[in-house]
């Protein structure tokens, strides 16, 4: 009778799947909504540039002042990048997505009162500022609040927003003035610091602050609102995970069965060096921030994102028939369409499988498009003189162009941001990739001025076609799956031996004869 009872209390507090699932994209929608402004700020140089650029009225800009007001932000990012580890390791995740916001607020206040070139140029670099903040606290909280099967999609949907925001940014392109889409971005993150007050802190974090009872109510809260019994399992093994993060990170590393560890005692600057060598220079660190830096290089370099700040111009310079502004609102739609697919198929096929594909495509397009710009486009043509543009239009570089768009839209680079690194060193590696992928792009678009002068625009888009097959070929060698693995067991892939990740019958004959 009593195991009947205690058999149907079983049933009453187990938690469906969708609840579970439910409870964790509610705790994610913060974290989102700083992406959907973090989406707006990196578009936002796309609408306004049309409109400054040579201006009649207002604030202007000349080709020089251009390629810098599109590149700024980019070069501040990093600064961002940077503060963001300290950051979420002192505050705490939650914490650090709420503070995460104020940049942006300012900066879209400034952009809106802008009376001058050099306020212009503030505000704009405060928002890379502010998106550079934001990487680390949105990648740490939801790679460690969501659970392994679900994480790949969870994150493709938080990088979704992104999506979102650019979409909603390119709109107001066509609707508003750059001043009036300015004010309008100010409703995300305020909308974001209220919501990050009602969802927990991350388990996972709040453990490594030895905070027991908090970290076992976020995670039942996280998984459904259930129980604690429900998630004893999950709850015991994340203790035992956090019990290996307490001990002296230079000790595991030098001496694992030392019990009388006396590192606390050392010069505090002798202390920090040894850390930073034993935890920022280890396999588990330096191995996973390679890949994702090197990623970063190849997916940015490939030729949409140094065109984006120009991209109307561009598009202009190709001869594409419909209207600049139309084709960024289709951009928008493209790139939140894939996010969406993203979502749905990224479980099935898995992240290595997907970012190699969306690689060789990227590869493709950007090689079409240099043919057609070399055979139909006259060596006069430049995207920052729109008197140079072809008078006859032509669909076929549109439809590239949103090939392009497409394959860009499928990579995953920041997906892989929240799940690669070891607990010791994730927020601050997360801001190191996050910093070089800022550099990254800053250099791409401050250079596509200077490339295009050189070989104009089929040899630029050569180049970025290029890059992409360089990076078709690193990822498809060293790419690992982490599609449903934990996050110990995608540190252990870099704990190891240096290995390749493809498995093909060509590369398997190579293996066995190594053997």
């Amino acid at each position: 009778m009593v195991h009947k009872l205690q058999t149907e209390e079983a049933k009453v507090i187990a938690v469906s799947r969708f609840r579970s699932t439910a409870a964790q994209v509610i705790a994610c929608m913060s974290p989102n909504l700083l992406l959907l402004d973090l989406g707006m700020a990196i578009s936002f140089t796309t609408i306004a540039l049309p409109n400054l650029l040579n201006a009649k009225d207002g604030l202007s800009l000349n080709d020089e002042q251009a390629s810098w007001f599109g590149g700024i932000p980019y070069l501040t990012q990093p600064l961002g990048a940077l503060i963001s580890g300290p950051l979420v390791d002192y505050f705490g995740r939650k914490k650090a997505n709420f503070l995460a916001n104020f940049p942006h607020l300012i900066a879209w206040i400034l952009m809106y009162y802008s009376w001058n070139l050099p306020s212009l140029f503030i505000a704009n670099a405060l928002l890379g500022v502010g998106s550079g903040v934001m990487e680390a606290p949105i990648n740490s909280y939801v790679g460690e609040v969501t659970e392994p099967s679900i994480r790949g999609a969870l994150c493709t949907f938080t990088q979704m927003f992104t999506s979102v925001g650019t979409l909603c940014m390119y709109f107001l392109g066509k609707v508003v003035t750059w001043r009036q889409a300015a004010v309008i971005a100010i409703a995300p993150p305020v909308a974001s610091m209220l919501l990050i007050l009602l969802v927990p802190e991350s388990p996972t974090w709040l453990l490594y602050r030895g905070r027991q009872k908090q970290a076992l109510k976020s995670l039942c809260n996280l998984r459904g609102w259930t129980t604690t019994e429900n998630v004893r399992d999950e709850f015991d093994k994340l203790v035992d995970y956090t019990k290996e993060l307490e001990k002296c990170a230079i000790c595991v590393k030098v001496d694992p069965n030392n019990v009388n560890c006396n590192h606390h005692k050392m010069n505090w600057i002798r202390r920090t060096i040894d850390r930073f060598r034993y935890v920022m220079m280890s396999k588990e660190t330096v191995r996973p921030l390679t890949l994702v830096i090197l990623y970063f290089a190849f997916h940015i370099m490939s030729g949409y994102i140094p065109i984006r700040p120009n991209m109307v111009n561009v598009c202009g310079a190709f001869g594409m028939p419909d209207d600049g502004k139309d084709i960024t609102l289709m951009v928008g739609i493209i790139t939140f369409v894939t996010g969406v697919l993203v979502i749905g198929i990224i479980k099935m096929f898995g992240k290595r499988k997907l970012a190699v594909t969306a690689m060789l495509g990227i590869a493709i397009s950007s090689t079409a498009l240099s043919v057609y710009a070399k055979n139909n486009l006259d060596k006069s043509v430049f995207s920052y003189d729109t008197n140079t543009f072809p008078t006859e239009k032509n669909y076929v570089p549109q439809m590239l162009f949103y090939s392009l768009t497409t394959f860009t839209g499928f990579a995953i680079p920041w997906v892989l941001l929240g799940e690669v690194f070891p607990f010791r060193s994730r927020a601050s590696a997360q801001g190191l990739a996050a910093a070089a992928n800022y550099i990254i792009n800053f250099i791409g678009a401050k250079t596509f001025i200077n490339l295009e002068t050189s070989v104009h625009l089929w040899g630029a888009f050569a180049v970025y076609a290029g890059i992409a097959y360089l990076g078709v070929i690193y990822l498809y060698f060293f790419l690992p799956e982490t599609e449903g693995k934990s996050l110990q067991e995608i540190e252990s892939y870099y704990s190891g031996k240096l290995r390749i990740f493809a498995d093909d019958p060509f590369i398997n004959i190579f293996k066995k004869l190594k053997r």
